[in-house]
């Protein structure tokens, strides 16, 4: 278990416990700060959810030095705004992986939204491109998330990436058995499905002021906390670019319903085409279709848009659509 994670978090199966049982609305949530051009990500986001018919509102977890002008852009686009203060972890001498992650312990303020029942948690770079309400019907009491990928160098800190172990190819470069027991599974945190809890949002907030920082910020702090709750789903729903020229024999484009432009120059509002890999065919044509729906005046919100909350669809299960993982190693944090 965590350490510092009070044990009736969590009940003797593993699972998440809830104080908002009898709640059942749903919503996707995503975060924003400062005055930079995530807004625009943002905008595109919602629009997207509304191009694909989704039957739930979009909530932005925002700091309070977004500018009041980009407020108005998000209101004007359907979104609810909230805003949340910031989360700093605890000091440590640290070097993160990029420099902006120290702001990204904010998003913990989200499990506080106790007013939502289930939330798909959406970073403002991705882009959906198929519905997926379905992902609210997930049975309760986990947490939901695609598996990430070693390969770049940005995990050159890890043992995997020293060894060019991926868990997107465990039988590609096997674990050395000098090496103990191969690294558990590990998730990327730009997507994942959660459910509000006071509960949680407590214990999540204690146990980082005892939980020293690692590089990948809050997404080795969630992989800590949730690793015994923690259930993989396909990548179809958080397809990071990298696996395309990493993992080309495990990505079927067609199928993909969410794409993560997380990949060095890949951010469809800053995009060159100048960075590696980003002259690829694959990389231009994601791009092209994220600014067709952003440019898409017809997308843009309109009154008769609006869902009444916690209305939605009748969906079959999604557990139905999941095959079960290849791998099946007792989730845990690796890069810490």
């Amino acid at each position: 278990m965590a350490p510092g994670v009070p044990a009736d978090v969590f009940t003797a199966g593993g699972k998440v416990s809830t104080l908002n049982a009898g709640y059942s609305k749903g919503a996707y949530v995503t975060f924003l700060a400062g005055n930079g051009d995530y807004v625009k990500g943002v905008v595109g986001l919602a629009k997207g959810l509304r191009k694909v018919k989704s039957a739930y509102p979009l909530v932005v977890a925002m700091l309070p030095d977004v500018p009041e002008e980009h407020r108005e852009i998000l209101k004007s686009q359907g979104c609810i705004i909230r805003e949340i203060e910031p989360i700093y972890p605890p000091e440590n001498q640290i070097q993160f992986a990029m420099a902006y992650y120290v702001i990204n312990y904010s998003k913990l303020r989200i499990w506080n939204f106790e007013e939502y029942s289930k939330m798909v948690y959406l970073d403002a770079d991705i882009q959906v491109y198929d519905n997926i309400d379905h992902l609210m019907d997930a049975p309760d009491g986990y947490f939901y998330a695609v598996m990430d990928c070693f390969c770049e160098k940005t995990w050159s800190h890890t043992p995997q990436y020293s060894v060019g172990y991926c868990q997107q190819c465990p039988d590609k470069v096997t674990w050395p058995a000098e090496m103990g027991s191969p690294p558990p599974l590990y998730f990327n945190a730009g997507m994942f499905v959660f459910e509000p809890s006071r509960l949680t949002y407590e214990s999540l907030l204690h146990t980082l002021r005892i939980t020293p920082p690692t590089a990948f910020a809050e997404q080795d702090f969630l992989n800590m906390f949730f690793q015994h709750m923690y259930k993989p789903i396909p990548l179809v729903y958080n397809l990071v670019l990298a696996m395309l020229w990493r993992h080309p024999e495990n990505v079927e484009l067609d199928q993909v319903k969410v794409v993560h432009y997380c990949a060095a120059g890949s951010k469809p509002w800053r995009y060159t085409g100048k960075e590696a890999n980003m002259e690829r065919e694959d990389i231009k044509m994601l791009v092209a279709k994220w600014w067709d729906i952003y440019n898409d005046k017809s997308l843009d919100f309109k009154a008769e848009d609006s869902v009444p909350e916690g209305e939605g669809f009748s969906r079959p299960s999604i557990m139905a659509s999941m095959p079960e993982p290849a791998i099946s190693y007792i989730p845990a944090p690796s890069a810490a």
